[in-house]
């Protein structure tokens, strides 16, 4: 007899939410085997292939290509032990009454056992090693022990109450037994992302006025969203209405959702970018950093001739070819050694600068997913060759969306290799927490004075911006020189070997 099993959105560890569904691998009615990739999702860290943790045939999934779904939420059903597979497509959560599997389950699979409070992403009490798991672990969970997730906060009473819609007050109406928006008391509200509940705190939005359409009236970003939108439209929609709206009555309670805030109508042409995915939170890391870090900039130029023709040298030998930004992070990674300050954060709450024993050595790099910083583990331990082999590695992940959280995360320094772009020089904002980062700008031909004689020679502009908390100028200046002096001697990093 077959056994019906919920998977659902595991947790994709770094402290992540919420994930948006990008393809599905899989259709209803397909046999999936322990392990198989069913579906991407897009985080704000990256792109993830989620493997299923139980074999069988696909009876249900939850939610369509686009739709963002929080950590908890189901993601798809399986039939263990199926033999045949089922016909119709599940319904998306919200598009009826019968979009959950355990009520309404699909044609030629067996009903679905009641859920057990022990059980972890199943609708049955079996374990997942019991139910066929693999018992591996993916990024943040597992298929062989029940996985361990954010609480999900639920009212008093059976499941997640929604909220009825926005609407006239009405004081004399009744209430439900927690209060309801309508009388403007107080209570739980179906809502897991912090994120969510961030959106509608910054428009002014009352969640309890909206009906979620996720699983049991679960508020998602998108219901926020749309909210917004109408609000905006239904501002500015009536060319006659006045600019502001009169003042409600002093006697009458503020019991509606507050109206979204004013926005002026765009000139024509012009577009609204939502700032989500990799592109929003690269854009809170800044403001994070520029908002705390007290940083400084300083530079110098440095004769690049030497390091090209060692770079020549070496990879005319017949040997593994080794990239100039391996060079480039060989020789930061020995300036480290010798001024291991900048390898360091701050502890903002205990007052204290935390300095690092390894260097994981991020880049910036450009994606058509936006800025990231693909992270080099343990780079003081690499040789060039090896060095050369991981940023090829991580450079080809970035270029096809397939990083993962792991590989984006953790570095305690940061190479900004902006000569790439035709440009000389930047003053870069700093990858927080990290306490500082070494940019390279591009190599070009330039006059410069060589043995006294005038020459001209391969010349780059080294900037260095860092934590004015964690050293002063004389340290910065100290590691930037460093570094020069191994860009124009490479002999010098044999001291350091």
């Amino acid at each position: 007899m077959a056994q019906v099993l919920e998977f659902k959105l595991p947790d994709l560890g770094e402290g992540l939410t919420e994930a948006e569904i990008v393809h599905w691998l899989v259709s209803v009615g397909d046999v999936v085997a322990v392990d198989q990739p069913v579906v991407e999702v897009e985080t704000a860290k990256a792109m993830v292939e989620v493997p299923c943790p139980y074999g069988g045939v696909v009876t249900a999934r939850y939610g369509e290509e686009g739709t963002e779904l929080p950590v908890g939420a189901p993601l798809l059903t399986v039939a263990v032990g199926a033999s045949a597979p089922p016909s119709p497509e599940a319904p998306v959560p919200g598009s009826g009454p019968a979009s959950d599997p355990a009520q309404a389950p699909a044609a030629g699979s067996a009903p679905t056992p009641s859920p057990s409070p022990s059980s972890s992403g199943a609708s049955s009490s079996a374990s997942p090693a019991e139910a066929g798991g693999s018992g591996n672990v993916l990024v943040g969970y597992g298929t062989g022990a029940p996985v361990a997730r954010r609480r999900r906060v639920r009212p008093p009473g059976d499941g997640l109450r929604t909220a009825p819609p926005a609407g006239p007050a009405s004081p004399s109406g009744p209430s439900g037994p927690a209060g309801s928006a309508a009388n403007g008391t107080a209570g739980p509200v179906a809502v897991v992302s912090p994120l969510v509940r961030r959106l509608a705190r910054e428009h002014d939005l009352d969640l309890r006025t909206l009906s979620g359409s996720g699983r049991d009236g679960l508020i998602l970003r998108c219901d926020v969203e749309r909210a917004i939108r109408e609000g905006v439209a239904a501002s500015t929609a009536a060319p006659d209405a006045p600019a502001h709206r009169a003042p409600a009555p002093a006697a009458a309670p503020s019991t509606a959702a507050r109206p979204a805030p004013e926005v002026s109508p765009l000139p024509p042409g012009a577009t609204r970018v939502p700032l989500r995915g990799v592109r929003g939170a690269v854009a809170d890391k800044l403001a994070r950093s520029r908002r705390e870090i007290p940083d400084a900039t300083c530079w110098v130029d440095a004769d690049a001739t030497e390091l090209l023709a060692a770079r020549t040298a070496m990879n005319a030998a017949g040997e593994p070819k080794i990239s100039l930004i391996a060079l480039f992070a060989r020789i930061c990674t020995a300036a480290l050694a010798r001024h291991p300050e900048l390898n360091a954060t701050v502890d903002t709450a205990a007052r204290e600068i935390v300095r690092l024993p390894e260097v994981h050595l991020g880049f910036a790099a450009q994606t058509d997913r936006g800025l990231v910083v693909p992270v080099v583990r343990d780079a003081h331990t690499r040789s060039a060759e090896s060095l050369s082999a991981e940023f090829a590695r991580l450079t080809e992940a970035g270029r096809t969306g397939t990083l993962t959280p792991r590989d984006l995360t953790g570095s305690t320094f940061t190479l900004n290799n902006y000569g790439v772009f035709g440009v000389d020089g930047s003053t870069p904002i700093l990858n927080h927490p990290e306490a500082a980062m070494l940019g390279i700008g591009r190599i070009v031909p330039k006059p410069w004075v060589h043995q006294g004689e005038l020459a001209v020679r391969q010349v780059v502009q080294l900037s260095l911006t860092f934590d004015h908390r964690v050293c002063d100028g004389g340290t910065a200046g100290g590691f930037l020189r460093r570094v020069a002096d191994c860009v124009e001697q490479p002999a010098v990093l044999l001291r350091t070997l």
